[in-house]
């Protein structure tokens, strides 16, 4: 009879007013990001004759904003209301893509950059308040379940997302496809307006003149923590070995499976088919395992992979390796986004994300910009069995904190924060 009672409590993730807005919103600006990614990829390329220099302009507006910004978003994340910050970031972004688009209509098509950037810019503080909401709006048992869902949602469209943002492109155009990106957002911030009122109560209360210490409190707050801490290094890992791992996926179909260009898109498919799979296994099973766990598996097994697949001459045997190395990649990221939230406090979870997140783009990016000059220097299995080792690595550091349990109740240093 207890037993019953606890599969009837509490209710379903799904019947979850704030489960139900956030995923229709995630939605609506899934389909902008990636008709935006695509139609600006494709345009630039096509207005520069496929220049790398100005390709590789893109990646850095999209990924330079969370150096400069995810400090600062995440710690006003924590100041201001995490309703209305999200709210208000995706009408800034619609408003400044209309902006964006009026420029481009009149002539000046290297504004197209300013999309990317300004929207990537928003996402710093629009994020972190989404993850403080979570905090709030989702029991603790069903966190994990949670970031289950959101990693299968992300899954499905980056199996959709490349076809949705060719079509939108081929079919309607830069013009009409930033348009439709400027009309999602706008829609995404109407349905937000659906979210539970935010809990005024509980606002950090923010001190004047107090910003860059509370910056420095993020960082002790990681730092004091051992599961935070082990976690920051082994996003540190992760970034290193997935930045060298997508920078030298075509080297690994040219040279390694003898394949055109072309036939890496199969292999982003199967991992992407993969990674939706391995979502929904983990929602299935999320209750059972500890977040510790699924990273430490997800990294191991990301590490026997990325080995096959800088060895492999087989066709077969590599889209084995992806689709496995697929099935793997959700329990990272739902291991990551968890131990996030149960080992933050409210009040200081938006800096908590801001301190982390850069630490994995940034060797993400760091490693990508070195791949050329280490396909250079060694061989391709080399390159991915050092790529092998490092999320070996990352799945070491979980051990010393493997049996760690989050604790019940959380507190903050810091003098600048009070809670309620």
């Amino acid at each position: 009879m207890d037993s019953h009672q606890n599969t009837t409590n509490p209710p379903s993730l799904l019947s979850n007013r704030f489960i139900q807005t956030i995923i229709f919103s995630n939605v609506l600006l899934q389909i902008g990001i990636w008709v935006r990614n695509f139609a600006i990829l494709l345009y630039v390329a096509d207005k520069t004759g496929n220049d790398p220099y100005a390709i590789s302009l893109i990646s850095v507006a999209e990924f330079a904003p969370i150096f400069v910004f995810s400090f600062i978003g995440g710690t006003f994340a924590d100041r201001w209301l995490p309703k209305r910050t999200m709210i208000w970031c995706d009408l800034l972004s619609a408003v400044s893509v209309f902006v964006v688009l009026l420029t481009i209509h009149f002539g000046s098509w290297h504004s197209v950059y300013f999309v990317t950037f300004i929207s990537a810019i928003l996402s710093q503080f629009s994020q972190p308040s989404g993850m403080r909401l979570f905090k709030q709006h989702v029991p603790e048992e069903q966190l994990q379940q949670g970031m289950a869902l959101f990693q299968s949602l992300m899954a499905i469209f980056m199996v959709l997302g490349p076809m949705l943002g060719t079509f939108a492109y081929s079919n309607l155009g830069l013009e009409s496809s930033i348009a439709v990106m400027g009309i999602v957002f706008l829609l995404s911030a109407v349905v937000l307006f659906r979210l539970p009122k935010d809990k005024v109560d509980q606002k950090a209360k923010a001190v004047k003149g107090q910003f860059r210490k509370e910056i420095s409190e993020g960082f002790r707050y990681v730092w004091e923590s051992q599961v935070l801490r082990m976690l920051g290094v082994a996003f540190i890992l992760a970034g290193l070995a997935v930045g060298i791992a997508q920078a030298l996926g075509l080297f690994i179909v040219t040279e390694r499976l003898g394949k055109p260009e072309e036939f890496l898109q199969y292999m982003l498919i199967v991992n992407g088919a993969a990674m939706l799979l391995g979502g929904g296994i983990v929602a299935v099973f999320s209750k059972r395992v500890a977040p510790q766990f699924l990273l430490g598996l997800g990294m191991l097994i990301g590490a026997v992979c990325t080995v096959i697949v800088g060895l492999s001459t087989s066709v077969t045997v590599t889209l084995a390796a992806q689709f496995v190395n697929g099935l793997a990649f959700p329990c990272i990221h739902i291991g990551i986004s968890t131990m996030i939230l149960k080992w933050s406090h409210e009040s200081i979870v938006g800096r908590v994300n801001g301190v982390l997140n850069p630490m994995f783009t940034g060797m993400m990016v760091i490693s990508m910009s070195l791949a050329g000059t280490l396909k250079d220097a060694y061989p391709l299995v080399s390159i991915y069995a050092g790529a092998g080792f490092l999320f070996f690595l990352g799945a070491l550091v979980m051990l010393p904190v493997m049996g760690q349990k989050a604790p019940e109740t959380l507190k903050v240093s810091s003098q600048t924060i009070k809670e309620s």
